[in-house]
C-alpha cells in the first residue's frame, strides 16, 4: 500500500482498466512481485462493483484456478 496502487471500481470502462492494469503491472515490476501473489494483491486494490465480479469469479474458478 505504501506504492499507493490504483483503485479501480468496475464498471463500462475500459480505458479506466488499462489504465488500472499499467499501474498495478508497473509496481509488481518495482516489488518483484512473484506471479502467486500478484493475484492477491492485485484483488485487494479492487472495490466496489470489481470487488464483487473478483469474488464471483474467484468462486468459479476455485482452487486450481479454472473451471
Amino acid at each position: 500500500m505504501n506504492n499507493k496502487p490504483p483503485i479501480f471500481k468496475g464498471g463500462y470502462d475500459p480505458d479506466g482498466a488499462q489504465k488500472w492494469i499499467e499501474g498495478i503491472e508497473r509496481i509488481f515490476g518495482a516489488m518483484r512481485c512473484m506471479d502467486e501473489h500478484k493475484v492477491l494483491l492485485g484483488g485487494y486494490v479492487l472495490h466496489d462493483e470489481a470487488d464483487h465480479w473478483w469474488g464471483n469469479a474467484n468462486q468459479r474458478l476455485g482452487a486450481n484456478g479454472a473451471v
